[in-house]
């Protein structure tokens, strides 16, 4: 069985093309468009990757990863953000486990998770 990642991105476009980056990586993929969609799945379910856009409706991407680093039963999750803000992003590095400023390319996505999925 391959590892579950949530990509939670609310452009349609790019939550497709980070899909099909981690789908090439090993990985079996839900796509959230929604962080407090987001905050319920990650209730539910435990993802070995978290694929995190900062801005999203309902709940930041910032408060996302804030819950995800307090819940110990996730203690174990891989966050990568993925953002256009780069000022925001680079606040949060201590935070996350990578940061990734948009525009990033399927290759280098698909190869920093295959990296990742294979630890």
């Amino acid at each position: 069985m391959t590892d579950l990642a949530y990509v939670i991105e609310d452009d349609e476009d790019l939550s497709m093309i980070f899909g099909e980056a981690l789908i090439a990586a090993n990985y079996r993929v839900e796509t959230i468009t929604d962080g407090l969609k987001a905050r319920q799945r990650l209730q539910e379910e435990i993802p070995h990757l978290v694929l995190l856009d900062l801005h999203l409706p309902g709940l930041s991407g910032a408060e996302l990863l804030a819950q995800i680093r307090a819940d110990a039963r996730l203690a174990k999750t891989i966050v990568v953000i993925a953002t256009a803000d780069a000022r925001l992003g680079d606040a949060l590095h201590e935070v996350a486990d990578f940061v990734l400023v948009k525009p990033i390319s399927f290759t280098q996505l698909r190869d920093l998770t295959t990296r990742l999925h294979n630890q």
